[in-house]
């Protein structure tokens, strides 16, 4: 039987009889993803047990004083209900990221920076982590009320992240946790112009989409993601009804007080309005402080259409020809020749973690993203070096951190900015082979960002210091001395470009992010402005030819770049006329009690620092999670310790092909090269057809096993390998009118397996893959007590179809019994859809299904189901399947099993956040179901699957 039902499944899903409901479950989890011989350390204070490797230890104190005397001063506005949480620092992973999850109750912080400012922050990033991410902490401690708390009680922290899921929107999480951010320090995402400049484009172009719209996105227009709404609301709900008035909200809805729409009856009770009106006066006060801010901004009629394409980091070959990166709904990232108003593609992008690029000559410079062979939480950014003029491209640098690279002024040397597992950052100095030539130092400890060479011995960067601030710094390659070029701020700084010893960059500046130039050579500054129609919000990755100058601006059709002739360009002086800080967008309550930039007070105590043993906690039991993953509906008791290397579980399962129920517990510890698992299992009322009528027994199962989990992923393909063994010992009892004719028996037999699963990139718009492959082969074989075999191979393939985002899915399978069988193996055979399945002993399949989309409608009802789109599938199956001694007289089975059909398939979000794929499928039979049924129409409910 198929073990490992949990094995990187992080419970990302609730499931109800009616409904399968995504719940705010561990999101970003690894399993077994950190290597043995990472060693783990602690910080034990009573809000946060902070776990982090050794030689993390100031982060990790860092982070404890932060969350400890952040913690009382915060609590008033949310609630004072305290539990503990774990926050484990990750510090192998390229990846900037965090979150705060249920099922298990504990966070994680990625510890590595993004090099764009503007879109985070530039607060040391382990800080912004802790004041975003414990704000999560004190939500879910305190939405833990009313009947969230007894879906707690019966389903453990899944059902509370599902009451909590339901209740509370995940605006609000997020709102509520930047405000809080932006209130406790001095920047904030509140306060960055970046942040706002989804909504800023979308009124710039009146587009006036309705609020689910905006809650849940769509295939064809862009919308901005829920934070900028969630800290809009919350900020003006708190500026106009009080400190305490989220408070009050959240506790009422999380409780479900009201019954049916409990956070909008919430809104209506405190504030006297309905929550309409509410969200309408929210986003106003928010439009007015951009009022003539995007004058200069092009008008984009409502006929413009959809979204258009992100357009992003120009490049001027020459001044009427420009590269740049161009991404789509339906194409993947690719490199774009523009020359006139005719644009050549000249290669899709690899797997990467930004679209930032550098181009000099014919050639591109960029970092790919690459994961490690077998540990998840580690990962590496490579560099890749394309030839424009061949389209081919190869890594020049492995197991590297490297970002932001870019080439010398004579193109034979790169400067990258390298980030270590410590934190660290340093500017390496590489040839066009990718070996290092110089390593800067960096006493200092500034963090650098989007580094480029300045003449032949200097390099200039945007740079942070430890409190947050930043400069540009002009940077000595030979010694390493550093000059501060402009002063300290904590106005985002980045996208630097020299040209002729001038340095072009953006900076925020009050609630616009522009462009400006400094003359070093006279140390002049002047903001850099356009006399025409802009294309854009914002000013952004300045590109510089000899006569032009281009940047990117954000639209509600995508990124797009405005050109313009230097000569048309407006200069104007840079100095004290401009506020040289961020703007609170009128926000007073950004100031107001105790808690209000408490960042910058905050004393680094010494904390005790202990060992971690990863052994603590191991069978951590947390939820009871049903699950629906036809053939099997189950039920369990789920465990998971705050490392993520011990899964174990408690189960009911059903198997509906077999009809029998299984009681079972499994274990698998992940930490060491090959997953350990290990499990027992009793099953009730299996059966087989054998010679005219079914003969029923029970099971008790004990089994172990190792299995491997390898990953190959790089450049363009998306690339997995699993494999391992399990060995089971079984004891079969046959119930009592069958035993006379079989007598029991146990028996021990090998399950050997292994997956191979590859895949290009897909757009967002791509139903699948344009191609992909996903192979499984199986065997399983007794070894003591009877001799039994059973052999399953199984295939997926993927092709692009007639149309854009159409795709020819080809499945096969083979499965394959040994002839004089005496004990039968569980049946995993996907057999030809709308029939009844039976573990027969020879089956061979061959499936052909063609998946098109054909309505994007963009509406729902009620806040409740949102469809997004609709895509159709036309299929044809073909079983051929044969068994010996099938009949009473022994005789052999021989049959075809043959339907085609169609299915719709509703791509929904449910309750504005929850998304849900599930179709209704109708199969046309062209032989006799066998094994049950009547009639040649079937319609079927076809629930959501995993593909890879």
């Amino acid at each position: 039987m198929n073990k490992y039902p949990f094995v990187n499944k992080t419970l990302k899903k609730l499931l109800l009889p009616a409904l399968i409901l995504t719940a705010g479950i561990a999101k970003g989890q690894e399993f077994g993803g950190n290597p043995p011989s990472l060693k783990w350390k602690q910080v034990n204070t009573p809000p946060a047990r902070i776990i982090f490797p050794a030689g993390m230890d100031s982060a990790g104190i860092r982070v404890a004083n932060i969350v400890q005397q952040m913690n009382g001063l915060i609590k008033p506005t949310i609630g004072l209900k305290q539990r503990q949480v774990n926050i484990v620092l990750q510090n192998q992973t390229t990846v900037a990221n965090g979150y705060v999850g249920l099922a298990p109750f504990r966070s994680e912080f990625f510890l590595t920076p993004e090099q764009n400012s503007f879109d985070i922050g530039s607060l040391p990033w382990p800080q912004q982590l802790a004041i975003h991410e414990f704000r999560h902490v004190q939500q879910y401690n305190n939405f833990n009320v009313g009947l969230s708390r007894a879906l707690r009680i019966l389903f453990g922290e899944g059902g509370q992240a599902l009451g909590n899921d339901l209740s509370v929107p995940n605006w609000f999480f997020e709102g509520d946790a930047v405000f809080n951010e932006t209130h406790v320090s001095e920047q904030g995402r509140g306060r960055l112009p970046y942040f706002f400049n989804g909504y800023r484009a979308l009124w710039a172009a009146d587009r006036n989409y309705s609020y689910m719209k905006l809650r849940n996105g769509s295939y064809l227009d862009f919308t901005p993601d829920h934070y900028p709404l969630g800290y809009m609301l919350v900020a003006y709900g708190r500026q106009q009804y009080g400190d305490d008035f989220w408070k009050k909200v959240t506790h009422d809805a999380a409780a479900f007080k009201g019954g049916f729409y409990p956070f909008q009856r919430a809104i209506k009770k405190y504030t006297g309005t309905d929550f309409n009106t509410f969200k309408n006066e929210g986003l106003d006060h928010f439009k007015d402080q951009f009022s003539g801010t995007d004058a200069n901004v092009k008008a984009t009629p409502k006929t413009a259409g959809h979204f258009d394409a992100d357009r992003e980091y120009p490049e001027y070959i020459n001044d009427s020809t420009l590269i740049y990166m161009k991404s789509t709904y339906d194409h993947i990232p690719a490199f774009v020749i523009k020359s006139g108003n005719h644009e050549r593609r000249i290669s899709t992008r690899s797997s990467s973690l930004d679209n930032y690029f550098n181009y000099h000559d014919g050639k591109v410079i960029y970092a790919a993203y690459r994961p490690d062979l077998r540990w998840s939480y580690r990962n590496y950014s490579e560099l890749m070096l394309l030839d424009v003029n061949t389209g081919k491209e190869h890594g020049i640098t492995r197991k590297t951190k490297y970002f932001s690279p870019a080439f010398s002024a004579d193109g034979k040397s790169i400067v990258v900015v390298q980030v270590a597992s410590s934190g660290a950052s340093q500017l390496h100095i590489l040839n066009l082979e990718g070996k290092v030539i110089k390593m800067l130092p960096n006493p200092l400890k500034l963090f650098y960002t989007y580094p480029q060479f300045y003449g032949d011995d200097k390099l200039v960067a945007a740079v942070r210091n430890h409190e947050g601030k930043m400069t540009l710094a002009l940077i000595d390659i030979a010694s390493g001395s550093t000059q501060y070029l402009i002063p300290f701020s904590y106005r985002p700084i980045g996208f630097t470009k020299v040209k002729n010893q001038d340095i072009y960059f953006s900076q925020a500046e009050d609630v616009n992010d522009r462009l400006f130039v400094l003359k070093q050579a006279d140390n002049r500054f002047y903001e850099l402005l356009p006399t025409g129609n802009d294309a854009g919000i914002g000013h952004y990755e300045p590109a510089i030819s000899d006569n032009k100058m281009a940047w990117v601006g954000f639209t509600a059709f995508g990124y797009q770049i405005t050109e313009a002739d230097k000569k048309e360009l407006k200069w104007i002086d840079g100095g004290e006329q401009y506020p040289h800080g961020l703007p609170d967008m009128k926000i007073s309550a950004l100031a107001r009690d105790s808690s209000a930039n408490m960042l910058a007070d905050v004393v680094n105590k010494p904390l005790p620092v202990t060992p971690y043993s990863k052994a603590h906690g191991l069978f951590n039991f947390h939820s009871i999670i049903p699950n629906i993953s036809d053939p099997n509906y189950s039920f369990a008791i789920t465990g998971e310790n705050v490392l993520n290397t011990f899964q174990s579980q408690l189960a009911f399962d059903y198997n509906t092909n077999e009809r029998y129920k299984q009681f079972s517990f499994d274990a698998i510890y992940g930490s060491l090269f090959p997953y350990i698992s290990a499990g027992a299992d009793y099953t009730l009322d299996r059966r087989q057809f054998y010679r005219g009528s079914y003969v029923y027994w029970n099971e008790t199962s004990v089994h172990g096993g190792l299995q491997v989990p390898l990953s190959f992923s790089a450049g363009k393909h998306l690339t997995g390998l699993t494999f391992g063994s399990d060995i089971y010992f079984n004891s079969t009892s046959f119930q009592q009118r069958n035993a006379l004719k079989i007598a029991d028996r146990s028996y021990t037999y090998l399950n050997n397996y292994i997956s191979f699963s590859n895949q290009t990139q897909a757009a967002k718009q791509n139903i699948y893959p344009q191609l992909a492959q996903s192979i499984s082969l199986n065997y399983k074989s007794s070894i003591t007590g009877v001799g039994s075999t059973q052999f399953l191979a199984s295939g997926t393939f993927y092709f692009p179809g007639l149309v854009t985002n159409h795709s020819l899915v080809i499945n096969v399978a083979h499965q394959e019994k040994g002839k004089n069988n005496v004990i039968s193996f569980s049946n995993n055979f996907p057999f030809s859809k709308g029939y009844t399945a039976e573990n027969l002993d020879d089956m061979n399949k061959i499936g052909v299904n063609y998946h098109f989309p054909f309505a994007y409608p963009d509406a729902g009802f009620g806040n409740l189901v949102y469809l997004l789109r609709l895509r159709g599938a036309l299929f044809f199956d073909y079983t051929h399947a044969t068994a010996d001694n099938f009949f009473t007289n022994g005789g052999s089975f021989k049959q075809n099993f043959r339907s085609t059909g169609a299915a719709v398939f509703f791509d929904t979000k449910f309750f504005n956040q929850n998304s849900i794929s599930f179709g209704i499928r109708y199969s046309r039979l062209l032989d006799n179901d066998f094994f049950g049924g009547t009639g040649r129409n079937r319609i079927e409910l076809v629930l959501p699957v995993t593909i890879f």
